[in-house]
């Protein structure tokens, strides 16, 4: 591998959503050139900001476009995933995960490009994750390790839950909260260990190069752990309003993700998304460690967050002055 700190080129696929902005930030901070394909390079337009960041308009799904933007990186990172599908068989979350880890393996063969770092999600399993979600999450991680070999070194992350500002997770409770007196919700004992986005950006960075972290993979945690429920009190206490929580048995559950399946636009709570909550989203080992981070904590970021003094824009300009 030839990365070199201050001239090596990573390419980031999903470089523009919530994670990928973050480790785009941290990658040219560290000297790093990056490269990131977009289908609308207009619209992430703001990260030009960022000194050595190239925006090329691409389809990533197309194996000749896929092969010719990782061209001549030195890493790729693959963040790209979907929380949800348009469709309700499985088919999106297959195309999003298992077929473009196997075409992104190709594409890198194809091109020479001898290191990939893939994240994937906690508790991910190929044959028993309960939802198409976790079981394509493990079935592309099953793509690379067996295609991956001497040629390319892959590391695989599987974070918890990630916040941080213009993440989906406390601001779209937030937004739900600030208008409803009551909300009825399933799983609220499912258990998270919410990790900050800027620590899951920072553990892909120290691992480009780290001959250690080869054919590894590691599971990313923050310091506590919370119960659904909790976290939404958390969030109603920073907002200073008080709602009332309501806990939903199973089939009332089941039938409030059919609901948010079939009938909301978005699917604000998918039937996928109530299967994957079956599972506590906590980590057996936590792999900060190998990686000397210190993860931090979900309360002071997301006050800060809520309260509006911290947002991704200032971030984003602060890692650009290096």
């Amino acid at each position: 591998m030839a990365v070199t700190a201050g001239k090596g080129t990573v390419c980031v696929l999903g470089g523009t959503g919530f994670v990928g902005r973050a480790v785009a930030a941290k990658l040219t901070r560290a000297g790093y050139a990056v490269r990131i394909p977009t289908r609308n390079r207009q619209r992430a337009r703001r990260m030009l900001i960022l000194p050595g960041l190239d925006l090329i308009q691409a389809d990533v799904h197309d194996p000749d476009q896929l092969a010719a933007v990782v061209a001549g990186s030195d890493a790729v990172i693959n963040l790209i995933g979907i929380l949800n599908e348009r469709g309700h068989d499985g088919s999106g979350f297959r195309r999003a995960h298992v077929a473009l880890a196997e075409k992104l393996m190709a594409a890198c063969r194809k091109s020479g490009v001898g290191r990939l770092l893939q994240m994937s999600a906690l508790k991910a399993n190929a044959e028993r994750g309960p939802s198409h979600y976790l079981s394509t999450k493990g079935l592309a991680e099953q793509v690379i390790r067996s295609q991956g070999g001497e040629s390319i070194k892959y590391t695989i992350f599987r974070p918890s839950v990630i916040f941080g500002p213009d993440d989906s997770f406390c601001n779209r409770f937030a937004q739900i909260l600030r208008v409803t007196p009551v909300l009825p919700l399933a799983r609220l004992d499912a258990k998270f260990a919410p990790v900050y986005v800027g620590d899951v950006a920072e553990a892909f960075v120290r691992a480009i190069e780290d001959s250690h972290t080869f054919g590894q993979t590691y599971e990313l945690c923050g310091p506590e752990v919370f119960s659904l429920r909790e976290i939404l009190q958390f969030i109603c206490q920073e907002l200073g309003i008080r709602r009332l929580i309501v806990g939903l048995p199973g089939p009332l559950g089941r039938f409030q993700a059919w609901v948010g399946d079939y009938l909301l636009p978005g699917k604000p709570f998918s039937r996928d998304n109530f299967r994957s909550l079956a599972v506590a989203n906590v980590c057996r080992e936590n792999g900060f460690a190998a990686f000397g981070i210190r993860p931090r904590k979900m309360q002071p970021v997301v006050s800060s967050m809520l309260s509006g003094r911290m947002d991704e824009l200032a971030i984003i300009r602060q890692s650009s002055h290096r």
